[in-house]
């Protein structure tokens, strides 16, 4: 334990707002020096477009089980001043220690106990609070590599696994209309705010609660001055769905919008960000994690679905098996009251280095291939 919440001070200690490249790259020192310590190798560092993201492959054999994590947060340059680093009463706080820094230092400890960790590739990258730009090819290509991921984003509620994840997709919808003298010849104008008043009722349209879809217009910026009718303006929507069919729905919906007012033109950009991470894609190796908590007298695992996104909506997307929510217990993420419960990070270490020790004992990881999970291995 005093090794592990070393480590952790050193990384919550070393601010890595996603947005700052030279802090991100600054973090992936510290995070390589404190996983080298007790890997006893050194990660391989990519860097894709000045962003440091970091990459153990251990062993020799084929990569078979994917550990996955990021050391990018929120918060920005300053935040310790306010939030510093602290250990009271059981409760580890300080930015970017529950969403998860937290998570990295279990995966090292996890890894480092294990008899023999060849066949596991542990990937840290560094812009995942963005939406995961640069590193969105790297972490889909090692998954599609490996037979299951484990990603240790920090649980849920009281400690669950996420067993599911809403897909997000991400749109801009612009508006060009005419600008024109408010008070002299309003007429002569095509009303851009009007415009938007109109398509954001069109989007509101487009939800469907009964199927966990959720459409929100969010940010929206029109027009110049308060004596002129708005020649341009946009809005955000932020849609999450739990699963592809709908993804595909709103897609289409949102591509098919058409202009009220005659004379305005619309302009629709983004799509479909991270595919959902639907609960077939957990159901196996959340079962086998049950197994194993058992095996080890630890509680029994409970899994939920959550609204967030993360970068197990890529491995899910690809195809590989995927369970989530492995880091630390706690909660606050993203907010003043983040914190980390500390008597949790032995059992959940232990949980972690069982479960992919398990499945390292799969034969079908052994050869390489993905196959059914259950029924085979330790578990």
């Amino acid at each position: 334990m005093p090794r592990m919440l070393a480590g952790l001070e050193s990384l919550v200690r070393c601010e890595s707002p996603s947005a700052d490249l030279d802090a991100v790259a600054a973090s992936a020192d510290v995070v390589a020096e404190v996983g080298t310590s007790l890997l006893g190798v050194r990660p391989e560092r990519i860097v894709i477009e000045g962003r440091a993201h970091l990459r153990w492959r251990l062993g020799d054999g084929p990569p078979r089980v994917l550990l996955l994590g990021h050391h990018d947060t929120v918060w920005p340059i300053g935040s310790l001043d306010r939030h510093p680093f602290s250990v009271v009463d059981g409760v580890l706080r300080g930015p970017g220690c529950f969403d998860m820094k937290a998570g990295l230092i279990m995966a090292f400890h996890a890894l480092a106990a294990l008899p023999d960790p060849s066949g596991v590739t542990l990937l840290v990258t560094g812009d995942e609070e963005m939406g995961s730009p640069t590193s969105r090819g790297l972490v889909e290509e090692e998954a599609s590599r490996c037979a299951a991921a484990l990603v240790l984003e920090a649980s849920a509620d009281g400690g669950a696994l996420k067993t599911g994840r809403k897909g997000v997709s991400l749109y801009e919808v612009g508006v060009r209309g005419r600008a024109a003298h408010a008070g002299l010849e309003p007429e002569r104008g095509v009303n851009a705010t009007v415009e938007l008043a109109h398509q954001v009722l069109a989007v509101s349209a487009l939800p469907d609660p009964a199927r966990g879809t959720s459409v929100t217009p969010t940010v929206l910026v029109s027009g110049t001055t308060t004596n002129t009718v708005a020649e341009a303006g946009r809005f955000a929507v932020d849609v999450r769905v739990a699963d592809a069919a709908e993804q595909s729905r709103v897609d289409r919906a949102m591509r098919t919008l058409r202009p009220v007012l005659p004379g305005a033109r619309l302009d629709i950009g983004g799509g479909p960000n991270r595919p959902p991470m639907e609960p077939a894609a957990s159901a196996e190796l959340f079962a086998r994690a049950v197994a194993v908590a058992a095996r080890l007298g630890l509680p029994e695992p409970v899994g939920t679905a959550v609204g967030g996104a993360s970068d197990g909506n890529l491995t899910a997307g690809v195809g590989t098996p995927t369970l989530d929510g492995l880091g630390a217990v706690g909660g606050g993420a993203h907010a003043d009251d983040e914190h980390v419960l500390v008597a949790e990070l032995p059992g959940r270490s232990a949980l972690l280095a069982a479960l992919t020790d398990d499945l390292l004992t799969v034969p079908a990881l052994r050869a390489g291939r993905p196959a059914r999970l259950l029924g085979e291995g330790r578990a």
